[in-house]
């Protein structure tokens, strides 16, 4: 015995997409836990005495040798 195939109804893909819409929309009124708030913060660095707060850290240095020709 042969069954042939089930053709999608529109009213069975309407009903789909409506429920994944719905579950987007909770999704997305579902609280996010944001990482930034379990991990400590480094202490922020003091001002400079004379002014000009430009130090040569590691990634300027880094951004330099990408711009060299």
């Amino acid at each position: 015995m042969s069954q042939s195939p089930t053709r999608l109804s529109r009213r069975t893909m309407f009903a789909g997409a409506g429920a994944a819409g719905a579950v987007a929309a909770v999704a997305a009124m579902l609280p996010s836990r944001s990482p930034q708030a379990d991990t400590a913060a480094a202490p922020p660095r003091p001002a400079p005495q004379r002014g000009g707060g430009y130090t040569l850290s590691d990634h300027v240095k880094q951004y330099y040798k990408t711009t060299r020709v």
